[in-house]
């Protein structure tokens, strides 16, 4: 079975209703056949990347990076996986008071030096999410388990 690997760093209540909507359009009863695997990102091996067919990353941006807690799990899985995941698609959160810019700017570069390639575009909030948000969220999941689907 196709897995999703959903690799997140949800410390405040914006990036936990972020998750929430990703989570839930992953988890669409009508998308089959996919296994959803949720990771907070100082937990995640090379070994849940590696059996993983796709990627959801979440974090806030914090002084104008990703989470010190995703750069530790791309540290963490970097190398021994840079060899055997790339083509596989990803796609991405940010949740960001302001300067946002970095966060993406900073993710983008590791998947890209992985060879993941984006299988939608990244939902970069600022603030509370609204309902609009929420379902670009929820779009964001259904999108790439859809993409697993068998």
């Amino acid at each position: 079975m196709p897995t999703l690997l959903l690799i997140h760093h949800t410390p405040s209540p914006h990036m936990q209703e972020m998750f929430e909507a990703v989570v839930a359009g992953a988890t669409d009863p009508e998308i089959v056949g996919i296994d959803v695997v949720r990771r907070a990102a100082l937990a995640v091996t090379a070994s849940d990347v590696l059996a993983a067919d796709g990627y959801l990353l979440g974090t806030p941006a914090n002084l104008g990076y990703m989470s010190g807690a995703l750069k530790h799990a791309f540290d963490t899985f970097y190398y021994p996986c840079l060899d055997s995941t790339g083509g596989r698609p990803y796609g991405l959160y940010i949740h960001g008071n302001q300067g946002t810019e970095g966060a993406e700017r900073s993710v983008l570069a590791a998947a890209t030096g992985l060879g993941w390639e984006p299988g939608a575009a990244p939902v970069i909030l600022s603030g509370p999410p609204g309902k609009a948000d929420l379902e670009r969220c929820w779009e964001l999941g259904a999108t790439l388990a859809a993409q697993l689907m068998p």
